[in-house]
């Protein structure tokens, strides 16, 4: 004779404990990625900070190519938000001019700047014979 066995029913219990574990462990790794992301995103790192004077009037400079020169509160140069060296900006801006003999340079220096960084780089476009050349400053008073 042949058995049939009948419907048995299997108790099934999920543990609080293991779920909880899991969600924060997703929590932990999103949060990290995240925070990478926004660490590590390449449009926040290139911008450079300056922090400018205020002046009562400003004019907009036009030209074919504009070239933003900044120079940073710890002298440091960037070239349209590229790293410059104190030695090379004069070679980088005379093989910019030759390119382009009607550029436009905007300088943009920090508040807190050495003058000497400043004279420096006004000496090389004094040199160079850079005419269209505007400061960079926000209105206000």
């Amino acid at each position: 004779m042949i058995q049939i066995k009948g419907k048995k029913d299997y108790l099934i219990a999920l543990e609080s404990v293991a779920m909880t574990d899991i969600v924060m462990n997703m929590f932990i790794f999103f949060f990290i990625s995240f925070s990478l992301i926004y660490t590590l995103n390449p449009a926040r790192i290139s911008k450079i900070e300056v922090n400018l004077p205020k002046a009562s009037s400003a004019v907009a400079l036009e030209g074919s190519e504009r070239i933003v020169l900044a120079i940073t509160d710890k002298g440091e140069y960037f070239m349209n938000e590229d790293s410059v060296k104190g030695p090379d900006l004069k070679d980088i801006l005379k093989k910019r001019l030759s390119n382009n003999p009607d550029m436009s340079l905007i300088l943009k220096v920090d508040g807190a700047a050495k003058f000497d960084k400043v004279a420096k780089a006004l000496d090389i476009i004094h040199e160079l014979n850079i005419s269209r050349v505007s400061v960079a400053a926000v209105r206000g008073e």
